[in-house]
């Protein structure tokens, strides 16, 4: 949602009513593990041509050393699952383009690889999915760029290994980006103030088979005190200020990434980090997020 361009008999486990305030844990039996598994490089083979003809022994050759980008698909390179947008390939050459870009985070690209994005937005917009463009999701709100997504959470992950704890998403929108940070974190609350993109993020979330998101329908000025204290905040959304009510709910030794306006009226990325003695503040690059808005609609 960033970067613009009660259970009763016969219910299913998702049939419940929301208010503000209340929470949707999205848990399913038999969830996948939190953390891809990291590919492993594959071996040099010796060249043996040239050696064999001259009655040498075959000489080994060193490969070059793989770039993280490169690791994530070495083993089914060659045999891509799916077709289409389902294909894994697909993603694979996003996750390419993000790494290009700088972000060469290993669990953060292999987390980027393995959602579905087109599953994220509307059908009219699917061709665009693995583009590097924000897209709109309704309600005046919008699926943030892939690499904004990467670049957000590597920043998050920039000073510990993953997975991060608990983690607050300020935001939720279509989902995607949630659906990624419970790759790269333990628990992940994720709350959005407008109630038909967390309809939608609840539909879009339903069939992932990731326990650990929990997703919350209320004012993201609040925050979210009963899941705190967290390990690390996003928000999708950029204000004045970032509301105190975040701080108080980050951890000592937590970090928030979040737009936030600059003295000159434009938008760009803060990191703050929580420590003993104090906050730590970093501005760092310009970034266009939709403006952050109290209350629920």
């Amino acid at each position: 949602m960033a970067n613009k361009p009660a259970s009763g008999t016969g219910k299913s486990w998702l049939a419940a009513s929301f208010k503000a305030g209340t929470t949707t844990t999205i848990s399913p039996k038999h969830a996948p593990s939190a953390l891809p598994s990291k590919a492993a490089a594959p071996r040099a083979l010796p060249s043996a041509t040239s050696a064999a003809m001259q009655g040498a022994a075959p000489a080994l050759t060193r490969s070059a050393p793989l770039r993280p980008q490169e690791k994530l698909f070495a083993k089914g390179a060659s045999m891509p699952t799916g077709v289409g947008l389902e294909s894994s390939r697909v993603r694979e050459r996003m996750v390419q383009r993000i790494a290009a870009q700088g972000t060469e985070h290993p669990a953060v690209l292999a987390a980027m690889g393995r959602v579905e994005r087109h599953k994220f937005v509307d059908t009219a917009l699917v061709n665009q999915a693995y583009e590097d463009t924000s897209l709109p999701i309704g309600l005046g709100q919008t699926i943030s760029k892939p690499s904004v997504v990467a670049r957000m959470l590597a920043l998050l992950l920039e000073r510990t290994d993953a997975p991060l704890g608990r983690v607050l998403e300020i935001g939720t929108g279509c989902g995607y980006q949630a659906a990624v940070l419970s790759h790269v974190a333990r628990e992940v609350y994720s709350m959005e103030r407008l109630k038909g993109l967390h309809d939608k993020a609840r539909a879009n979330l339903r069939g992932l088979q990731r326990p650990n998101i929990h997703l919350l329908f209320g004012d993201g000025f609040e925050g979210y005190p009963a899941g705190g204290p967290y390990a690390a905040i996003i928000s999708a959304a950029g204000g004045e200020a970032v509301p105190q009510t975040w701080i108080d709910q980050l951890a000592v030794g937590g970090r928030l990434v979040a737009p936030t306006q600059t003295a000159s009226g434009q938008q760009s990325l803060l990191v703050i980090d929580k420590t003993a003695t104090g906050l730590l503040q970093h501005i760092l690059e310009p970034v266009l997020f939709v403006p952050l808005r109290s209350g629920v609609a």
